[in-house]
């Protein structure tokens, strides 16, 4: 087990709302689970998750977020990966829509994770939990695109502090219903879990910061086509803050306000939204230079556009 080191510089708030925006990737409910597990300290003092921080503190936080049961620890599987880059510390994926990256609740095998580990012979970062293991960042289920994989601890951590100070950029394309009439703009909203449906995200004032910066790129007859960039990562922020300006992503079966009246094939025939994660730029983890990955829009993808040209 590792620990790792948080020197806040005027974050104040409650330790466990702190600690879930220094840590990407983790729910709110995973941070509460390590403060009561004893796996965090502030000042060298266990505090339960409710304390306030005042801005200055020291947190150590013991990299294991919780502890599972051996035989559900995601198990090795022969896979097709489409990889893009890869070198002695890293993975460049390009991760076909359908594929989910790690295991979950319902979906314990045939994930991204389980791939990599019969790829790599298991060797992969110990990642921010057991049955993750070199994910630095996710992807929706239904999401394609890139993303990038850490071999070893030093690797994944030098990418998470990337993601932290938003030096990782991101970028996605997006096919959403409606007119989009600003040629470009930036989404800020707060996201938090929707009290009254576990499974979607919603914008409260009360969540966590969350911006998002589109341009139009093609408009269409009842759709367009936008080029996101992420400044933030949080679950589900495309999807919620573009149905949260109107123009909910083509295919969404969650995210989809004010789409009840529409009919038609952009609707019924698609199996999960068209978000494609098109482009990735990182900076190398061990030699510090800058790398940047493109994918092409998958064939689905580009079939629906080329119909509605």
């Amino acid at each position: 087990m590792t620990a790792e080191e948080f020197q806040l510089k005027g974050q104040a708030g409650r330790l466990d709302k702190i600690l879930t925006d220094l840590m990407p990737g983790e729910s709110r409910s995973t941070i509460q689970k390590i403060i009561k597990d004893g796996l965090v300290k502030v000042d060298g003092h266990h505090q339960k998750a409710n304390f306030k921080l005042k801005g200055d503190e020291c947190l150590l936080v013991e990299r294991r977020s919780f502890i599972v049961k051996e035989d559900t620890l995601p198990e090795a599987e022969a896979m097709d990966l489409n990889i893009v880059y890869e070198d002695d510390d890293i993975l460049v994926i390009n991760k076909p829509a359908g594929l989910v990256v790690h295991p979950s609740k319902g979906h314990l095998q045939g994930t991204l994770v389980n791939g990599l580990l019969h790829y790599l012979n298991g060797n992969l970062s110990c990642g921010s939990d057991l049955y993750r293991p070199g994910i630095v960042h996710r992807i929706d289920k239904d999401t394609s695109g890139l993303l990038v994989v850490a071999k070893h601890n030093a690797a994944h951590q030098a990418l998470a502090d990337q993601l932290v100070n938003h030096d990782m950029r991101r970028s996605y394309m997006a096919l959403v219903h409606g007119h989009v009439k600003a040629p470009q703009g930036t989404i800020e909203a707060p996201l938090q879990r929707d009290p009254a449906n576990r499974l979607r995200w919603t914008v409260a004032k009360d969540g966590k910061y969350a911006l998002t910066r589109f341009q139009v790129l093609e408009s269409y007859e009842n759709a367009t086509l936008l080029d996101l960039e992420l400044e933030t990562g949080r679950t589900h922020q495309i999807r919620v803050h573009l149905e949260f300006i109107g123009h909910p992503l083509v295919g969404d079966p969650v995210y989809r306000k004010g789409l009840d009246h529409v009919k038609g094939s952009l609707v019924h025939d698609m199996s999960g939204q068209l978000l494609h994660a098109y482009a990735l730029k990182l900076q190398h983890p061990r030699t510090g230079e800058w790398l940047e990955f493109k994918a092409p829009l998958p064939g689905h993808f580009e079939q629906v556009l080329s119909q509605l040209a």
